[in-house]
């Protein structure tokens, strides 16, 4: 698939009325989604927190937290008919952007070890594993591992 212009992607900040849609795309996503809640206590709370549009449609969405000189990616996901288009590495360099201009020299996120696609699309970007927090995610069948990665910035 040809990757589609980043001039026909777009990005804002999450609006309260964006949450039922980040919260139903979310669900589409993952078998162990974020509920509304989390969405809406994150944007409460002051988070960096994104949505990637094509016209008006939200095609994916990203939540970064902000301390000091630090940042945690929290969570980003791109809508699954828009993914392996370069929306979402696009998405990640503007999220960093993002971490950039606020001063952040580092940036940490969690992966699962099953998520082959982020972890490769996360390489590419320049992250770096730094450990591994064991049963961190829910699974079918017991927990997942997250491997813990960071980029300087």
């Amino acid at each position: 698939m040809s990757a589609v212009p980043r001039e026909e992607v777009s990005y804002r900040r999450m609006r309260p009325t964006d949450l039922g849609v980040v919260a139903d795309l979310e669900k589409s996503l993952y078998a162990f989604p974020w509920s509304l809640g989390n969405f809406r206590d994150s944007v409460q709370a002051g988070y960096d927190c994104w949505v990637a549009c094509h016209g008006d449609q939200v095609i994916g969405y990203a939540i970064l937290m902000v301390a000091l000189d630090e940042a945690h990616l929290l969570n980003i996901a791109v809508a699954s008919g828009w993914q392996r288009r370069g929306i979402g590495r696009a998405f990640l360099d503007y999220i960093l952007g993002v971490a950039r201009e606020a001063k952040c020299e580092i940036v940490y996120l969690e992966v699962r070890p099953s998520n082959l696609a982020a972890r490769q699309m996360y390489r590419e970007a320049g992250f770096q594993q730094i450990a591994i927090r064991p049963s961190y995610y829910p699974a079918r069948g017991g927990r997942e591992d997250a491997l813990f990665l960071g980029i300087t910035l």
